[in-house]
This record gives C-alpha cells, sequence and structure tokens, in this order.
C-alpha cells in the first residue's frame, strides 16, 4: 500500500532549525520526483521545495532559498528537508508529496500541487518566541 509519512515537525524559536521526514513505503521513493508543500489556514498550498526521481535537479521557493534543504536517503526510502534560520512567516503544516508519474522531473511546474497525485498527512511547523 502506497505510503507517506511525515515527522519531524513541532515548535521552534526564530532563527532556529528543524528537519522533516517522508518516508515511503509501498513504492520506490527514488523513482519519483517528491515535493514539499506547505500550507497555512485560508491560504492556498504553497510549494516549498522538490527533488527530481533519481536525486536529481531540486527546487526551491524564493523565501526558502539558501535556508532549506531537500534531499533524499535511497537506503532509508525517505527524503528530507532541512530548515534552517526559520521565520514566523515559515510556521504552516507541511506536506510531501510524490508527483505523478514515474522518473518524472519536477520540472517548471514543480510547485503546482495539482500535479502531485499522493500526500502524507502533514506535519505541523510552528516558529515562535
Amino acid at each position: 500500500q502506497l505510503q507517506l509519512v511525515e515527522s519531524g515537525g513541532g515548535l521552534v524559536q526564530p532563527g532556529g532549525s528543524l528537519r522533516l521526514s517522508c518516508a515511503a513505503s509501498g513504492f520506490r521513493l527514488d523513482y519519483y520526483a517528491i515535493g514539499w508543500f506547505r500550507q497555512v489556514p485560508g491560504k492556498e498550498r504553497e510549494g516549498v521545495s522538490c527533488i527530481s526521481s533519481f536525486g536529481g535537479s531540486t527546487n526551491y521557493a524564493d523565501s526558502v532559498k539558501g535556508r532549506f534543504t531537500i534531499s533524499r536517503d535511497n537506503a532509508k526510502n525517505t527524503v528530507y528537508l532541512q530548515m534552517n534560520s526559520l521565520k514566523p512567516e515559515d510556521t504552516a503544516v507541511y506536506y510531501c508529496a510524490r508527483k505523478t508519474g514515474v522518473m518524472a522531473v519536477c520540472g517548471s511546474r514543480w510547485s503546482s500541487w495539482s500535479d502531485f497525485g499522493s500526500w502524507g498527512q502533514g506535519s505541523q511547523v510552528t516558529v515562535s518566541s
């Protein structure tokens, strides 16, 4: 059974760090492009980062470039989002998702959530002093 499970969220002070994990089961995660999205109540889901299949290209939203890093550990079938220098505006529920299509790249539509067909349950990240 295909499943994505996020973990690693929590409460952190501004300037702090968190690492989110997205563990996959039921499929080989490195065969797919995997994205991280976030959502705040009342706002549309926002693309944060994406990593193409087979650890290829990566993409980042301008708001997180230089602070967040996406990576994957194929042996653990897990994708990570390392978040440094966190700001209060990073507060959101973070989701990982699998882009539709085997051996896909993130491409120019990497932040279009409608191109991602399988989603985790989300992990709350709160940045506050």
